[in-house]
């Protein structure tokens, strides 16, 4: 026990690295089978040649669901109707999920000039609040249970023992140490969460750090990793393991459950991903001996960079003009391969096959 009291800022939050020995016989096991599942995954990003097409798709479903994680509800089919829109419908809940989107985007981003940091998790956290964010220099933060009220975490308090707790995170993730890095990011994501360094936002930007520390690490390319899906699926472990390490300082079961989530989600977004390129190689030929007068291997990514294909797509890809787009488009809704329909004054066209395979769990 390190004092703690769920009523009172817990400013004795241990440094990292944790006092214990984590790589025991049962993490280490762990940590093989959920490498492997994500050597899988990075071999299967690498089977479709256009990036957009998984940039674009499983990284909103990763937005949607940590975002539902904070009680932020979407529908898949509003989410993705919207996502390259402009239209003054979008809702408040579709705009906070793709702004989750765009502030893992950023981080990709940033990753190219600079090391993951504290500098880029503000950022990140600016973009998803749409405000400037600094560290917390205020009092008052708690977490509490929605249906009790009753106070589970008090977070540290003073903007200066905030930003050294942050200093020691931020070496950590640097740090050569020989430990597995899977180990170090369910290490490094509990440390996030309990020095709780925003107002708000916390959850998010801490779900966005996980993929960013993947990518820095070279365990993936894109962000494709869908773990919020795990973490909804299995939400109560989620909390109370994060809560055992706060309270006894019970590390084995957080990680052992975090690897988990990393080897199962990894396993199902490579089923995802392969199902993703079946659908895009059967597409092509079904065109090719149904309209082949319109087939062009660009024209058909296009399809699945996003399911909701607006003419202005084609045109501003530079595949062909408006006249020509449209003509096109009728007669891939005339042999099955899209759906039309109207939303006010726009149409959209449905790649309902692909929008069927990303709602599929």
């Amino acid at each position: 026990m390190h004092n703690f009291d769920p009523a009172l800022p817990f400013n004795t939050l241990p440094l990292l690295p944790p006092q214990i020995d984590l790589e025991t016989p049962v993490i280490l096991k762990a940590c093989i089978e959920a490498n492997k599942e994500l050597a899988k995954l990075k071999m299967a990003e690498r089977l479709i040649p256009n990036q957009t097409v998984l940039i674009n798709s499983i990284p909103l479903l990763e937005s949607q669901a940590s975002s539902a994680i904070e009680n932020i509800v979407t529908t898949t089919d509003d989410l993705f109707k919207y996502a390259d829109s402009n239209s003054k419908m979008v809702s408040h809940e579709i705009k906070e999920t793709l702004r989750y989107r765009s502030a893992l985007y950023q981080g990709i981003i940033s990753l190219k000039s600079r090391p993951l940091s504290v500098t880029t998790i503000c950022e990140i956290c600016s973009t998803i609040r749409e405000v400037d964010v600094n560290i917390r220099n205020l009092p008052g933060t708690t977490l509490m249970n929605d249906f009790t009220k009753e106070k589970i975490y008090t977070p540290p308090e003073g903007e200066t023992l905030l930003r050294s707790l942050l200093s020691n995170w931020q070496n950590y993730l640097h740090q050569d140490d020989g430990i597995d890095p899977l180990i170090k990011l369910a290490v490094q994501h509990y440390q996030f969460e309990a020095i709780h360094p925003f107002t708000d936002g916390n959850g998010r930007t801490g779900r966005i750090i996980n993929l960013l520390y993947l990518i820095d690490r070279g365990l993936l390319d894109t962000p494709v990793l869908y773990l919020s899906r795990y973490i909804i699926q299995n939400k109560a472990s989620y909390y109370s393991n994060l809560l055992q390490v706060t309270t006894d300082q019970k590390w084995t079961p957080w990680v052992l459950y975090f690897l988990e989530a990393v080897c199962e989600t990894a396993a199902w977004t490579t089923k995802k991903i392969i199902a993703i390129q079946d659908l895009i190689n059967e597409t092509c030929t079904y065109i090719q001996n149904k309209a082949p007068i319109v087939y062009n291997k660009d024209l058909v990514e296009l399809l699945f960079v996003q399911p909701y294909v607006r003419i202005e797509n084609l045109v501003e890809h530079r595949l062909m003009g408006r006249f020509t787009a449209s003509k096109h488009l009728k007669i891939l809704c005339d042999i099955g391969v899209l759906v039309e329909m109207k939303m006010g004054r726009e149409k959209l066209f449905i790649n309902k096959k692909f929008l069927d395979l990303l709602k599929e769990t």
